[in-house]
């Protein structure tokens, strides 16, 4: 796919190149004895170190960024393909991601407090379905050390910057609106805009912020200045989403982004069957087609009012292209990226300007 073919819908692995397919993912599977998150670290220490090297990323931007330009929500992206939360919570890569393709960049999600997350293991792969599972539970540094590496930045990104913010575990939910206020409120002067997650499965009780009630009370304090978009769960029924989509409009929501991982497990090889078991939310290929419906459905439900980003279960080009054509404006990468690597970004961004 990434070298001119595509696997199409429904196809089980996304294919990163014959270097990246034969060599790279092989070998990054194998780190830590096959340990999803021990690959996930090593990756980002390495893509720091290339974040202090301006030729290396000169010659990787030369190789993989491709410029199909539009803008949403007020905002000038290079291409409308991002990455998404989780892959950098702590921007700790942030100048390598524009040089492997990506027109914009999400990290987080990040909380008010830092913490730890779940034990480990906590993030597996289910290479048979294209698939991830993970329960991570917002690990990150907290938004005050975000903020810190942010104005530590010493050249300008060149790609938008979004900024994913959760409610702090230890804090009840009926403080989370000064929780979500207080990471807004240091991380503001750097984000291009800010995701609601409201939709994570490995928080407890952090679904319940989709609900009117707390959904209406948080976006009536974090809108206004920067745009805010919601990040929903690909689990809500469509009378529920249509209440989300409701408390956005009333309150001047920027955007949707649909959506985050889901609890069910259809859709699994029977190669992956042992690992269904896994608490947590699972993301990729099993993901595709209902992403695509959920962006289908904001994008009629509310006659293109709220611009959405597609995300989940984007594999190939073609799955990119579908959540398009179903009314998404950008879309991002997490899992596909985990299987195919730049190349993939490169492919999808290069179809987006069929």
């Amino acid at each position: 796919m990434t070298t001119g073919t595509t696997t199409g819908p429904g196809s089980a692995r996304p294919t990163g190149g014959p270097v990246f397919d034969r060599i790279v993912r092989p070998a990054l599977f194998r780190l830590g004895g096959g340990d999803a998150e021990t690959a996930h670290e090593w990756t980002l220490r390495r893509l720091a170190a290339l974040s202090r090297r301006p030729a290396a990323l000169a010659v990787l931007r030369a190789r993989y960024a491709v410029p199909a330009p539009r803008t949403v929500f007020g905002v000038d992206f290079p291409n409308p393909v991002g990455l998404a939360a989780g892959m950098d919570k702590d921007g700790a890569a942030l100048p390598a991601w524009p040089a492997l393709g990506f027109g914009f960049v999400e990290v987080g999600t990040v909380t008010a407090h830092a913490q730890p997350g779940n034990p480990r293991p906590r993030l597996f792969r289910l290479p048979g379905s294209a698939a991830v599972i993970n329960r991570m539970g917002f690990n990150n540094a907290g938004a005050a050390a975000l903020a810190a590496r942010l104005a530590a930045l010493n050249r300008p990104l060149g790609v938008p910057l979004g900024i994913s913010l959760g409610k702090s575990k230890v804090t009840e939910l009926d403080d989370a609106v000064q929780d979500y206020l207080t990471s807004y409120r240091v991380l503001n002067p750097y984000g291009d805009y800010f995701a609601v997650n409201v939709s994570s499965p490995n928080t407890p009780g952090l679904r319940a912020l989709q609900d009117r009630e707390h959904l209406d009370g948080l976006l009536a304090a974090l809108v206004g200045e920067k745009p805010i978009l919601v990040k929903i769960a690909p689990d809500l029924t469509e009378a529920a989403i249509a209440e989300v989509l409701e408390v956005c409009l009333s309150r001047g929501a920027a955007g949707i982004i649909a959506t985050n991982t889901t609890l069910g497990r259809d859709g699994l090889a029977p190669a992956d069957q042992p690992r269904a078991g896994e608490a947590g939310g699972l993301s990729g290929r099993p993901l595709t087609e209902r992403t695509r419906r959920v962006v289908s459905f904001v994008h009629t439900e509310t006659g293109g009012a709220l611009p959405v980003i597609g995300v989940g279960g984007i594999l190939d080009p073609t799955d990119a292209t579908a959540l398009l054509d179903a009314g998404a404006s950008l879309v991002q990468l997490y899992t596909g990226f985990v299987y195919g690597g730049p190349g993939l970004v490169r492919a999808v961004a290069r179809a987006t300007r069929q």
